[in-house]
């Protein structure tokens, strides 16, 4: 057996000695989550206001997402695709009847459902487009971010993705987010076979497009035989208010991309959604996951989107969102060290009044996590604040209520 951990600090050197050192985490040893709340070693309580980057909407540990989990388990776990599950086929029919498309492909991470639909575009462009093999384009915006695969860091304007890692693949225009002139140069294009875009960016710090943008992006797809391509990774499974950011503008992507919150944080599941035409297109043996389609993963994903569905979050995330922004909005005027609030449902950030190379993000979080609320910066200067969607409005209210006295007692 393992050594219990008996301090944060014995953990911390753990990781340092036997871990890569490819995250930067707050000084905070968690061991167990309930809700909207997690647990250090030492026992003290926080509100998580990161929600593992969105991947718990439906909060830590609910109990009929573990259940699905654990009766499964007992059951089968896997059998790799050489051979049908008894379950894959019920929750494919499930996903593609919740979203509404003809045909769902299961893989893991979120960066394999991105890579995945990178092939599907490509394949449906040089047999359906007819663009010359080798020659297609497909066309993504700054400051993206769809994973850490050397293929998707190659279409990233990320300097900190992308340095030391080439050399990148070819294939890619990369033109600026919000911008819909520059959408309609770029699809003019007749190499581009897809248009890849996140309806808000939210790695980039929540990132929230005008009103009309994903529509635009939509139609100029559709006139240029383009297929539109939308990671909703993180802005899916009812975070923003709606069960996708794209119902916003009543956006259906010919290609939608889905992960985390799938399974409730429970284990890495991801979608490729699509109709016949597009995944059709894919022969045995041209592309597939050891992993990917399991039968624990199907039943996992049947039971998160259950809770979605019954227990209204998408609704609480868009009633509690506003209530959320009004706080902050109110804070900001009391406070200089706040430039911006934007987001839409419960992902939300704060844009603090300092350069990114400054350490002001990082030390309010540090005051957050004294005060029991985690969160953590992106991008230097914006602080992303994103509760599971079983939070109430009172929770959100004390939570605000951290937030407002770290800001207003934080000295720079």
């Amino acid at each position: 057996m393992v050594a219990a951990i008996s301090s944060s600090q014995e953990a911390i050197e753990l990781e340092a000695k036997y871990g890569a050192h490819n995250y930067h985490p707050l000084p905070v040893v968690l061991n167990k989550g309930e809700g909207v709340f997690l647990w250090d070693v030492e026992g003290k309580r926080y509100y998580d206001f990161l929600s593992a980057y969105s991947a718990v909407n439906q909060g830590h540990g609910h109990p009929r997402i573990i259940n699905a989990l654990i009766d499964q388990a007992k059951e089968l776990t896997l059998t790799s695709r050489a051979f049908y599950n008894d379950k894959l086929g019920a929750a494919e029919k499930y996903v593609c009847e919740t979203f509404g498309y003809e045909k769902a492909l299961f893989m893991n991470s979120g960066a394999e459902a991105n890579e995945s639909a990178i092939k599907l575009a490509r394949k449906w462009g040089y047999l359906k487009k007819g663009i010359a093999d080798n020659e297609a384009v497909i066309v993504a915006v700054m400051k993206n971010f769809h994973g850490r695969t050397t293929t998707i860091i190659s279409a990233s304007t990320d300097p900190l993705a992308r340095k030391n890692f080439g050399p990148f693949m070819p294939g890619f225009e990369i033109v600026a987010y919000d911008d819909v002139s520059a959408l309609q140069k770029a699809l003019s294009n007749p190499k581009v076979c897809g248009l890849w875009i996140e309806p808000i960016q939210g790695e980039a710090g929540v990132y929230v497009p005008q009103e009309g943008y994903l529509k635009a992006a939509a139609d100029l797809c559709k006139k240029h035989n383009v297929l539109l391509m939308m990671d909703e990774i993180q802005t899916g499974i009812a975070r923003t208010g709606k069960m996708l950011a794209s119902d916003h503008e009543e956006v259906r992507p010919d290609l939608l991309i889905l992960g985390k919150a799938l399974s409730g944080g429970v284990l890495p599941i991801s979608l490729v959604l699509a109709d016949d035409e597009i995944m059709l297109l894919l022969k045995p043996g041209e592309h597939g996951s050891t992993f990917g389609g399991n039968p624990l993963a199907a039943a996992v994903v049947m039971a998160a989107l259950e809770v979605v569905k019954d227990e209204n979050l998408a609704a609480n995330a868009e009633r509690l969102g506003r209530v959320f922004r009004d706080r902050m909005n109110a804070i900001k005027a009391k406070s200089d060290l706040i430039s911006l609030v934007r987001g839409k449902g419960l992902l939300n950030a704060i844009v603090i009044n300092d350069s990114p190379e400054s350490e002001t993000a990082w030390n309010l979080c540090l005051k957050f996590a004294e005060k029991g609320l985690l969160a953590k910066p992106t991008h230097g200067n914006i602080i992303r604040l994103a509760p599971p969607l079983v939070i109430t409005e009172e929770q959100i209210h004390e939570c605000c209520d951290i937030i407002e006295s770290c800001l207003l007692a934080f000295r720079k």
